[in-house]
């Protein structure tokens, strides 16, 4: 027996050598491939930055070898998870502002912007994260307490949804902004009660930008930690691509250069804000693609937001009579960037809130688009529609939606809408007229985890459990529908289904392993998963 060992040893040796060495081989794991046919598997082998095979753990390690090979013990993987509408590079820079985020009352807003100030003195002090839904008074705050605080220092406080600043006297001076100024697509905010007289520092859309052009623009440092910063929030909740929706070519020429040294690993689909100058060097130059990168879509404002009631509706707001809200963008101006994209190989991408607005956006997109197949141009929210109204899209129309907004909307949404309310946050009905849908968070309007967007998507709950028996639970997704959207939907909606959303085969390696299973773990344990590690090109990162 001792003269067969060394034989023995030989022959394993040889066998080993026969097989295919790799980079990474994944083993003893709950694969959810999220192909055609929703299979799952156990294992899979990576190389060069790909997905080289899939099957069984006998399978791939009777073929192949490797020098990192992982045990996954029978955890959860899924493909990398695609955000498919967020603000990466806003997430980012709002790690440099006061957090307002989960404020419970005006009171405690000044508080953080005392705190933070008293630690971070700024020149322009800024803030986002407050919704005066979530106070026990919910009214736009007025600018009187920031004045009296801050008479000498300009302030700007977003609010959560990015549709409306509270600015106190000094930023209304420095903007010129006074009883004779107009702005159309929005509201410069008036009141005469409660003791207050005057413009009220509430500047509501379009009106906002006069904000925009007196703030210190970020210096290059500032906007490479904010990508930084945002990248590293992303991973280390399984997100391997996002959607930035809506930044400057300065911005995703930065994100490139920052990509193509290493800097950056996450791939981004960035569209192009709307602004003429952009807009035109883009279409001119024509799609951007690295392995990384994606440029071939413009992000459109059609409207506002419900929160601030800057959501274009057909009929007047439920909770304030004559108020219909507004289109941030002219109709004319969104049908005339249409036609011009349709001759172009962009994509467009428009915000539509409001019933009146997604109806003069989807017909826009009708008309422009006949004759034509396969452009994959999306609504971003889609949602409020007309019962009509989801038929168009049967067209080819991607709706790209965040089922987050829908839990975080339901305690006042009914207020706003009335009856109108069942046509809303329809994710049920969308995907029935368009066969998919693409889902995303809308971070930092709402949280960046997906464990969030698949709990909403599928429950229709908050995380305490309300109510009950969801909100307008008819509308609910399935698990598998929910992953899909969050994977090979969301790449489709991208014209990135051949490279990414799912396991297979030649595939970028974008997968994530998780500490439970999504799928399975009962409802109320989704938001707590946790992304246990999270690859990119077969790199944790």
């Amino acid at each position: 027996m001792k003269k067969l060992l060394p034989i023995l040893l030989v022959l394993l040796s040889g066998c080993e050598l026969m097989k295919e060495k790799v980079d990474l081989i994944i083993v003893n794991a709950n694969v959810y491939t999220v192909n055609d046919e929703f299979s799952k598997a156990q294992a899979f082998a990576v190389h060069e930055g790909k997905f080289l095979a899939v099957g069984t753990t006998d399978e791939i390690r009777d073929v192949y070898t490797s020098d990192q090979l992982i045990d996954a013990d029978g955890r959860a993987i899924t493909p990398g998870l695609i955000d498919a509408h967020c603000h990466f590079y806003g997430l980012g820079l709002n790690q440099q502002l006061v957090n307002l985020v989960g404020t419970t009352s005006f009171e405690e807003v000044l508080e953080r912007v005392k705190e933070f100030h008293a630690v971070n003195p700024k020149t322009f002090l800024r803030g986002r994260g407050w919704d005066q839904n979530d106070w026990e008074v919910k009214e736009f705050p007025t600018k009187t307490e920031l004045d009296t605080l801050f008479p000498d220092i300009p302030v700007a406080l977003e609010r959560v949804d990015g549709h409306a600043y509270l600015v106190n006297q000094k930023a209304l001076d420095m903007a010129g902004i006074d009883w004779s100024t107009k702005v159309e697509g929005g509201e410069i905010q008036k009141k005469w009660k409660d003791g207050f007289s005057g413009i009220t520092g509430i500047l509501i859309d379009n009106p906002m930008a006069l904000i925009d052009s007196i703030m210190p623009s970020p210096t290059l440092d500032d906007k490479i930690k904010a990508l930084k910063d945002a990248e590293r929030i992303c991973l280390n909740h399984g997100l391997t691509t996002v959607n930035d929706a809506g930044i400057d070519r300065n911005t995703i020429e930065l994100i490139d250069s920052l990509q193509q040294t290493g800097e950056l690993s996450i791939r981004i689909y960035a569209m192009v804000s709307n602004n003429k100058e952009d807009v035109d060097y883009f279409i001119y130059k024509g799609p951007i693609k690295t392995d990384r990168l994606n440029v071939r879509s413009v992000k459109v404002y059609g409207d506002g937001a419900l929160g601030s009631r800057g959501a274009a509706l057909k009929e007047p707001y439920s909770d304030l009579p004559g108020h219909f809200g507004a289109m941030v963008t002219p109709v004319a101006e969104i049908e005339n960037l249409a036609n011009r994209l349709a001759l172009s190989e962009y994509q467009m991408n428009t915000h539509a809130i409001g019933d009146s607005a997604n109806i003069a956006v989807l017909r826009v997109y009708k008309n422009a688009l006949e004759g034509q197949v396969d452009r994959r141009w999306k609504i971003e929210h889609a949602q409020i529609l007309t019962e009509g109204d989801f038929d168009y899209f049967e067209d080819g129309i991607i709706p790209s939606v965040q089922p987050t907004h829908a839990t975080s909307d339901m305690y006042w949404a009914e207020d706003r809408l009335g009856e109108r309310v069942k046509g809303a946050y329809a994710y049920k009905t969308l995907l029935n007229k368009a066969g998919m849908v693409a889902l995303g968070t809308d971070f930092p309007v709402e949280d960046v985890s997906p464990f969030l967007t698949f709990y909403a998507a599928v429950s229709r709950k908050d995380t305490s459990g309300f109510p009950k028996g969801g909100f307008q639970v008819e509308e609910a997704l399935s698990r598998e529908e929910t992953l899909k959207g969050m994977t090979i939907w969301a790449a489709y909606s991208n014209f990135e289904e051949d490279e990414k959303g799912s396991i297979e085969p030649g595939k970028f390696a974008d997968f994530v392993i998780y500490d439970k299973d999504m799928m399975t773990v009962p409802l109320e344990e989704i938001p707590s998963i946790r992304a246990e590690q999270t690859f990119v090109n077969g790199v944790v990162r």
